[in-house]
């Protein structure tokens, strides 16, 4: 796990979903650091640093894409 850097950090658990979906799709492996605890505690999310998302560096750009195109202005969904 070492070797997994964070490419993006969101503050709630439910902003995450369609991101989810879309890796799995890709088959790129990742990791949400903290994402059980806020989904427990959702305005402990400031204090944990939020939901970090953490891929391996080999899919650092391939994830960047797929966030930039999630953040599309017509799109907007994270």
């Amino acid at each position: 796990m070492t070797e997994f850097v964070t490419v993006a950090t969101f503050n709630f658990a439910h902003e995450v979903m369609v991101l989810k979906t879309i890796l799995d799709h890709e088959e790129i492996p990742y990791l949400f650091q903290n994402e059980n605890l806020i989904s427990i505690d959702p305005l402990a999310s400031i204090a944990y640093g939020g939901i970090q998302l953490k891929v391996h560096p080999n899919d650092l750009l391939k994830v960047k894409e797929i966030i930039e195109e999630l953040n599309r202005p017509n799109l907007n969904i994270i």
